[in-house]
Parts: C-alpha cells; structure tokens; sequence
C-alpha cells in the first residue's frame, strides 16, 4: 500500500490518509481480504501521530471500507455494492479534479508558466509512478518471503 502525504498541503494529514486508502480499495489496489499496516506501523511509517491512523481506520470501517479485528489487524471488506463501488469512485474523482484545478489556478496566480505548470505535473506523474512501482515491488517480494517461510 502506497500513501504519501503532503507535509504543506492545506488538507488535513487525516483526509490525505484516509483518501489514499480509500480510492486504493475502490479501484480495486487493495483487494478484499488484503490486510492493511498495524496503526502504530502505519502512523511510523508515515511520522504522524498513531491516533490520527486509528481515527482514519475507525472512519473506514465506519464506512465499511475495512474491518478492524481486535488481535488480528485490519482488513479490506468486500464492496458492498458495485453500484456504490462506482459512484463512491467517481465522487474521489470528481474531488480531484476540483483540488488539482484549485492547485493549476494557485499556480497561474504565482506567476507559473503553462509549459512549466505541465512539467511539474510530468515530474510528479513520473514520482507518484516510481512509488507506487517501488511500493509494489515491496509487497510482492514480502509475500513471496511469507510463502516461502510458510
């Protein structure tokens, strides 16, 4: 699982968080059943405080996004309704489209050029790309060392 958060942005580190996680098992990056990080593993993983990845995962769960097991960890729940799958989808898109036209206007306001405005998004589309790539990597390599072991 990939998340990263922006340290400057004005959303709050909850949102950020809970967004990423939620838009990765609506799309289908976490599957039903796949575990997600221990709070406190998560909240080192990330530097923030262990409280706001707990208030994050109740918030999930609340929403029927995950299951928190005490003991056991937290899981992916399956969708409960394809439908709902879609619209909540097309809501976390719509979201987007409206932050990044925000942040396209912000940057026009500080003078930014249009060709320099599509390079820094080329470079952060390549960035997030890497990560995520990295991050998968990270995951297979980790359940092939689980098989293995197992």
């Amino acid at each position: 699982m990939f998340i990263r958060v922006e340290r400057g942005s004005s959303i709050p580190i909850s949102r950020q968080i809970g967004e990423q996680i939620r838009a990765q098992c609506l799309a289908g990056t976490l599957k039903p059943g796949d575990s997600l990080p221990a709070v406190r593993r998560l909240a080192q993983q990330l530097a923030v405080n262990v409280n706001t990845v707990l208030r994050v995962y109740e918030r999930l769960a609340a929403e029927k996004l995950i299951e928190m097991r005490h003991g056991d960890g937290t899981y992916v729940l399956p969708n409960s309704t394809r439908a709902e799958a879609t619209r909540l989808m097309a809501d976390q898109r719509d979201q987007y489209t409206r932050e990044l036209s925000a942040l396209v206007r912000r940057g026009l306001l500080l003078g930014l050029k249009p060709q320099e405005l599509r390079r820094l998004v080329t470079s952060a589309i390549g960035a997030a790309r890497s990560g995520i790539d990295d991050e998968a990597l990270s995951a297979r390599d980790a359940a092939a060392a689980t098989a293995q072991r197992g």
